[in-house]
């Protein structure tokens, strides 16, 4: 189905994209999955081009849009021609907001100039050893002392928990309150703060995901984001955008999945002809067809709201659910398409099977969404009992 919201603006700049994913990622991620980590100057050279932060003000080097279509461009072509396991939308959409809506004017002047450039690469550190979703339970400290704050506690499954410079740590301020959390601008090279293993994935294997440790590091206040105490109100107001951006990449990987397996029904052939003339790859390529328009459509239109600021954690929610949920089905129908090839790992099919199984894990599980979804329709057990 042909998507109506972009504007010409928008393809001339996915020709850009397009052209940079194809010369200077995609070319590289090979060698990045074996490394278990990309090279730190593919963010400066996505800087250079203007792919860092487009909503940063011009003072900082960005382009002072605040459209998520361009952010949603850059994420399809990095899916499709570059390599998943650059994080370039951890950076742009996920963590860089914090610094751009939640901080002071001194914190951004210290920070955003290297966010945009590519020197600063970032990460946000929530998920703890012991908890996932459950916030609530979080163990992380961080208690006041005169200028600054000391931090104490771990995390575990970082993304960018090697490369970051700059990590969003969510911390304890408050222990009497279930969600007295603050959030801090944690930097590298602050004493006390430690890096543990890069850990081991099924997929995203050229992602660096790691433990990080907090042993008395002290924070200056002047890296305290926002209020202290508020930072559950900051991270509930920034979670619909993250499960957003996450629909975006799983359509993205879905639809390439989708592009791969057709090409492939065409030339291999069984039995004397081509296997997509079977009428079992017929109806099973016409119904993720069809599915894919549908979630597509969905999708975009999130991204108008966003636009509009007018997209509800229900609408998101049920974009990450439907998305994450589709895109498995589309990669384990592609994959048994392909037969045989589709187990070797020398086949994209194959890599790209293990990629997708984390989205219905990551940014709140399936279940999480359909909890809120449910939620957000009437049906809250604490208020029906």
């Amino acid at each position: 189905m042909q998507r109506t919201i972009f504007e010409p603006e928008h393809e001339q700049f996915r020709d850009s994209v397009r052209k940079f994913m194809q010369t200077e990622v995609g070319p590289n991620a090979d060698r990045w999955r074996e490394a278990g980590i990309v090279d730190r100057e593919v963010y400066l050279k996505a800087g250079e081009q203007g792919l860092l932060c487009v909503f940063a003000d011009e003072k900082y080097g960005g382009a002072g849009i605040e459209d998520l279509r361009f952010d949603q461009i850059i994420i399809e072509e990095n899916m499709r021609y570059g390599d998943i396991g650059f994080y370039i939308n951890l950076h742009n959409d996920l963590v860089a907001p914090y610094i751009h809506k939640l901080c002071n004017d001194e914190q951004r002047d210290r920070f955003m100039p290297g966010i945009v450039s590519g020197e600063t690469i970032l990460a946000v550190a929530m998920t703890e050893p012991s908890t996932g979703s459950d916030l609530a339970g979080m163990k992380t400290r961080a208690v006041e002392s005169g200028d600054h704050w000391v931090l104490n506690g771990a995390k575990t499954y970082i993304s960018n928990g090697i490369l970051g410079d700059l990590i969003v740590v969510a911390a304890r301020t408050d222990p009497d309150k279930p969600h007295g959390i603050s959030l801090f601008l944690v930097e590298r090279g602050m004493e006390g703060f430690e890096r543990g293993r890069k850990l081991d994935k099924m997929g995203l294997k050229s992602q660096d995901t790691a433990e990080l440790f907090f042993n008395d590091v002290k924070v200056p206040k002047a890296n305290l984001i926002g209020e202290a105490g508020q930072g559950f109100k900051y991270l509930a107001r920034m979670l619909a955008q993250e499960r957003l951006i996450a629909a975006i990449g799983f359509m993205a990987t879905a639809q390439t999945a989708f592009d791969l397996t057709l090409e492939y029904v065409k030339e291999r052939r069984a039995f004397g002809k081509p296997i997509g003339a079977f009428q079992n790859t017929r109806f099973k390529m016409a119904q993720m067809r069809a599915e894919l328009d549908m979630a597509q459509t969905y999708v975009d239109q999130c991204v108008m709201l966003l636009n509009d600021k007018k997209l509800t954690a229900e609408d998101a929610s049920a974009a990450k659910l439907l998305t994450s949920e589709l895109e498995g089905r589309v990669m384990d129908s592609c994959l048994q398409l392909h037969g045989g090839a589709g187990y070797m790992e020398e086949y994209r099919i194959s890599r790209m099977y293990t990629d997708a199984r984390i989205s219905r894990i990551f940014a709140g599980t399936s279940e999480i969404m359909l909890e809120i979804i449910g939620r957000g329709i009437g049906l809250d057990e604490r208020k029906m009992n």
